[in-house]
């Protein structure tokens, strides 16, 4: 018998892949996507993706959306308190897993691992440890498609913002730069899944900008998808 999993959900390549595994597995069935929200703004946390093409590809994966709201600058406090409002739905009605894409920041891994088992949970990472060049390129052969909305300066060159990502993206990365962008070189905003229903998402670019010392592209819906 299938057991029930929530996916944190990113709206990027990570979650995407993440996802498309479990999905992939026979162990599990995916219940909601969870996903943070800052209040004010309508956009995720870190990846910047607006509201409306976080509900759209829920609605194209045919799967709930669980929003999150914080204000920006929340403490971890009521992150996780806010983590835990969400969930506790889920974990009454007996849910105990939740998927991250993470790949290989152990640090990262620890916490979450600390903090599921705090709320009774426990954390599943399909992608862990695997190759993230293999990864990457696999990410491109299966149609998943992608454009990077959120850069760090301070690790490649912000002109790579809104860049598709495909092998020419790979090609142009340095040397240094994690092929899946793991140690925050960037965030990617995912347009087409072979899990999406109806085919890709139509976007257009907003506006470019840069916050916290990150460069932004901010898309929306293209008005033909609304």
């Amino acid at each position: 018998m299938s057991e029930s999993i929530l996916i944190a959900w990113s709206g990027g390549k990570d979650s995407a892949l993440a996802l498309h595994s479990i999905r992939r597995s026979s162990a599990y069935v995916v219940e909601a996507l969870v996903t943070t929200f800052h209040h004010g703004r309508d956009r995720n946390a870190m990846h910047g993706i607006a509201r409306e093409i976080i509900q759209a590809q829920a609605l194209a994966l045919g799967l709930p959306l669980v929003e999150m709201w914080l204000n920006e600058g929340a403490s971890n406090v009521e992150y996780e308190q806010a983590w835990g409002d969400a969930l506790r739905a889920y974990r009454e009605r007996g849910i105990r897993k939740v998927v991250y894409g993470d790949l290989f920041l152990a640090d990262i891994k620890a916490y979450r691992d600390q903090f599921m088992t705090r709320l009774g949970m426990e954390a599943v990472y399909p992608l862990w440890n695997r190759d993230t060049k293999k990864l990457a390129l696999e990410f491109i052969e299966q149609g998943f498609r992608a454009k990077l909305v959120c850069v760090d300066p301070k690790q490649i060159n912000e002109r790579l913002v809104g860049r598709e990502f495909d092998a020419g993206l790979l090609w142009d990365l340095p040397m240094s730069t994690d092929p899946c962008g793991e140690n925050g070189e960037f965030h990617t905003l995912v347009y087409a899944s072979p899990d999406f229903s109806g085919g890709p998402l139509k976007l257009e670019e907003r506006e470019r900008y840069k916050r916290n010392g990150f460069a932004y592209v901010d898309y929306q819906l293209a008005e033909a998808s609304k």
